[in-house]
């Protein structure tokens, strides 16, 4: 292919192309940030919003935690030998567990609309300063942790569950888009 091909062929190639290629290339650094990202944003609803995390909340983010150390781990193994044929694996281990928060924020957001029963252990646990654990200890206290089955917060009628069940199926896709990329196209 001379140069001038070849400027034809990138010119020509479209936005979605384009964005398709730079994501899928360096998929594992992505799902790395996005999931650093997820978790910075349910600490900032419950550091900033006063917004404790139930359950299955906590659950959510044990996913983003897994994901998040895989798509580092893979990050790292790109710059080895390993690099070819550890990439396919790493993207789809990743769109596994993707899918499998997928699975549990719809579980989770079909506690809330009632559509199934949550587990029993479904509250969480709040910060307790020394005032609040000399009231628990006195029995003055009124503690009412979270429940799953109450959303706590709705945007656009999705819950915070609802919206990571989309957030999780969008980084499920790419993850499997990355592991099906061709070897000779990176």
């Amino acid at each position: 292919m001379t140069n001038e091909e070849r400027k034809t062929s990138v010119a020509s190639r479209t936005f979605i192309g384009q964005v398709y290629d730079l994501v899928t290339r360096h998929w594992p650094l992505i799902a790395f940030l996005s999931s650093a990202a997820m978790l910075a944003i349910a600490h900032g609803f419950e550091t900033f919003g006063h917004l404790a995390p139930c359950h299955l909340c906590l659950k959510a983010r044990e996913v983003y935690w897994v994901a998040g150390t895989v798509g580092l781990v893979a990050f790292a193994l790109q710059r080895t030998p390993l690099a070819g044929r550890l990439r396919a694996p790493a993207n789809l281990l990743l769109a596994a567990i993707f899918l499998y928060g997928t699975g549990l924020a719809v579980f989770h957001a079909g506690v809330e609309w009632k559509w199934w029963p949550g587990p029993t252990t479904c509250t969480g646990s709040g910060v307790a300063s020394a005032a609040n654990l000399t009231a628990m200890l006195n029995g003055t206290m009124k503690i009412k942790p979270p429940m799953c089955d109450k959303a706590a917060w709705v945007f656009l009628g999705l819950s915070m569950a609802g919206w990571n069940a989309l957030v999780s199926l969008k980084l499920a896709v790419w993850s499997i888009l990355a592991g099906l990329r061709k070897a000779e196209t990176l």
